[in-house]
């Protein structure tokens, strides 16, 4: 069947196996897949592989749970909307999310993925106390901090290239209520933006902005400010939550509809909507961590061409921001989903993306894949100038030579990879790109 990540670029042809007997299909597979969330080409069979990649999500049962701890084990395809489905009306919910639900416990820990809690709680890897994984040799290890320590630390982050992940054992977060206390404000300059997203982390959980790559002049880069934490029981409304479908968007639209012109009047018409007053409520956690949820499939709308997510991390410095901002735009580059969060310290992960700074995410629409790949290169020689890397889970661009120097411990992971899988029998088409063969 056909194959591609969240971004619909690029598309390969591949084999698929799934089963409820996760270690059965692991047998044959050269890698897993969950929800397809990945943008990029991290969970695309690698060119020439004849080994089937692993869809996990029919092995979703949840094994055990301690309400005493929070201390959860399922299989690996659970996905976070079940589990939150299941567990926030028992007071428990993820300790770390990405901006959809529709992701799989296995896919989390593959991408180590992180939240707008990063700066106070770092990536989910820190909540992870063990994980059941298949290595190469067809061996059914448990993998943690104390058995087989070096693994554990290549899987978090490791794009599936360390083994299939069976089961994961997370220690969910207790909530006193399901439900989230946001502020939200409207800003009309980047450099304020700036500096107040890193004022709410001071005394905030929760943070994130979303920025207008379209604007100009003095507006260049006004945005939207939330900060949130979670509710008290006093705070919160007796009933549970509301569980929302968002309205699915159909396939039908053509290529370059999403363009500069359009992706303008859509930032202009999200920064008027909120209106000029704050905003202090009390919301449901899908409205505050899911918000793209509300469109489902919202990739279509970028037409069979599809796009690429750039998402960088760098220091945390105002100055470095704008220059990359102007950058950005005078490569012709505009986004609508535009993301701008702070960053704690660095996961445990070899390959984990978040480092203490910055991270910005802007959404590129492709309309001819070699612009595209030059645009990614001249925005990465200004990220690895300022110390900074990109999101291996969005990607589909960066060169082998550009993620060595963003990601220094690659040889450390690689040594793992030596060990367990000598012969690269896990392999993708992001870790030929990257890694070679």
């Amino acid at each position: 069947m056909e194959l591609s990540g969240w971004g619909r670029f690029p598309v390969v042809e591949g084999q698929v196996v799934a089963s409820e007997d996760l270690l059965r299909s692991a047998r044959t597979a050269g890698l897993a897949r969950g929800l397809g969330r990945a943008y990029g080409d991290a969970a695309l069979p690698a060119p020439g592989s004849d080994r089937p990649v692993l869809v996990s999500t029919a092995a979703d049962r949840v094994l055990s749970f301690d309400p005493s701890t929070g201390l959860l084990r399922a299989e690996a395809g659970l996905s976070l909307s079940t589990l939150a489905r299941l567990f926030l009306p028992l007071g428990y919910f993820s300790p770390v999310s990405p901006g959809t639900q529709y992701v799989t416990l296995g896919g989390m820990v593959a991408s180590d993925i992180h939240g707008k809690n990063h700066h106070v709680d770092g990536t989910f890897g820190r909540f992870v106390t063990s994980l059941k994984m298949m290595v190469a040799d067809g061996s059914v290890l448990e993998v943690n901090r104390e058995q087989h320590a070096d693994l554990f630390a290549a899987t978090l982050g490791g794009m599936g290239l360390t083994g299939i992940i069976l089961e994961v054992e997370v220690k969910l977060t207790k909530l006193a209520a399901p439900w989230v206390y946001e502020e939200t404000s409207r800003i009309g300059s980047f450099r304020e933006v700036f500096s107040r997203l890193n004022a709410a982390g001071e005394t905030w959980p929760m943070t994130v902005a979303w920025v207008d790559t379209t604007s100009t002049g003095a507006a260049r880069g006004r945005g939207i400010l939330n900060a949130g934490r979670w509710a008290t029981t006093e705070e919160s409304p007796k009933e549970p939550p509301p569980v929302k479908q968002g309205l699915m968007v159909p396939d039908v639209f053509p290529s370059g509809v999403m363009n500069g012109a359009t992706i303008a009047m859509l930032n202009s018409v999200w920064y008027a909507k909120h209106g000029a007053a704050d905003k202090k409520h009390v919301v449901a956690p899908g409205t505050f961590f899911w918000i793209l949820d509300l469109a489902r499939e919202w990739n279509r709308g970028y037409g069979k061409a599809g796009f690429t997510q750039y998402q960088c991390v760098m220091p945390s410095d105002i100055e470095l921001y704008d220059r990359f901002l102007e950058l950005f735009q005078k490569l012709g580059g505009a986004s609508f989903v535009t993301v701008f969060k702070d960053c704690g310290d660095q996961g445990e992960g070899m390959l984990s993306f978040p480092k203490r700074g910055t991270t910005l995410a802007v959404d590129v629409p492709i309309r001819d894949p070699e612009q595209t790949a030059k645009m990614v290169r001249e925005l990465n020689a200004f990220v690895l100038d300022n110390e900074g890397r990109v999101y291996l889970a969005k990607d589909a661009f960066t060169t082998s030579e550009q993620f060595k120097r963003m990601y220094p411990r690659w040889e450390e992971f690689e040594a793992v990879r030596d060990r367990y899988d000598p012969d690269r029998r896990f392999t993708s088409a992001q870790s030929v790109r990257l890694l070679g063969r």
